[in-house]
């Protein structure tokens, strides 16, 4: 992954997107089976977490910036 603080909002979203439906394929993929990388869905949510955390630190600072 890419450093969140210098990436643009826009490459940011769709990095969240592209993680929201890697996460999605690893929760129901696999449909009963047993996966081999169990950690795979906790890195997933983890950089989700830390992406959507940038972008919403982006917007309370431009929120102050206005005012």
């Amino acid at each position: 992954m890419a450093d969140t603080k210098t990436q643009s909002s826009e490459d940011l979203m769709k990095e969240v997107a592209e993680k929201r439906e890697a996460l999605r394929v690893f929760r129901f993929g696999e449909m009963g089976s047993r996966t081999r990388n169990v950690r795979e869905g906790r890195t997933l949510r983890r950089d989700i977490a830390r992406i959507l955390t940038e972008l919403h630190s982006r917007k309370v600072v431009s929120k102050r910036n206005i005012k």
